[in-house]
């Protein structure tokens, strides 16, 4: 998504995007009162859903209404860096979690999984910086703050909601703070 939305732009990926969503996440919620539909989508998308989301909504679903909150925002650094921390951060935590979390700090988060977003989210967030010089005069201050919100939106569960919506929203929200007061958004 984020190569996408870099290649497209802001208008053009909000045109690809907001349709494609509207069809999804309606087809998504079919699905639930249409057992031959939902059937059907599961023996097409079962390898790549998780077992509960036979008979809820999808995760994919989730993620199209975070990203398209993403698009509020208007802002490319935001948006990129969100979707980057989701694409890497979010999937490194849940690995770590489960092939060396031994320390619960949140219902099923464990402190390496969060650990290793921090780690993965800062470096993406240092690198980004650099290579678009983005606040490069204070990298060591805001990659790893990057970093620990990437973390934080990856950790904190809100209510029953889904990650895919609930990380995009946490994560651009802290990151649009952090550019406000660390100049992100230039002159």
């Amino acid at each position: 998504m984020a190569v996408g939305y870099n290649l497209l732009g802001h208008k053009a990926s909000a045109m690809v995007l907001i349709p494609f969503a509207a069809l999804f996440i309606t087809v998504d919620y079919l699905r639930q009162s249409r057992p031959w539909l939902n059937q059907f989508l599961v023996k097409v998308f079962g390898p790549v859903m998780r077992r509960h989301e036979y008979s809820s909504i999808s995760g994919t679903s989730y993620l199209f209404v975070g990203a398209m909150f993403l698009l509020l925002f208007r802002d490319k650094h935001i948006v990129t860096l969100t979707l980057l921390f989701l694409a890497f951060g979010d999937p490194v935590a849940s690995f770590a979690g489960i092939r060396y979390g031994k320390d619960k700090i949140l219902a099923n988060k464990t402190l390496q999984g969060t650990m290793a977003a921090f780690a993965v989210c800062s470096a993406i967030a240092a690198l980004y910086y650099y290579f678009n010089n983005l606040m490069t005069e204070r990298i060591l201050i805001v990659a790893p703050l990057s970093g620990l919100f990437g973390a934080v939106a990856e950790l904190f569960p809100v209510g029953k909601l889904d990650d895919n919506l609930t990380f995009p929203v946490i994560c651009s929200i802290l990151l649009w703070v952090l550019f406000k007061v660390y100049g992100g958004f230039g002159l």
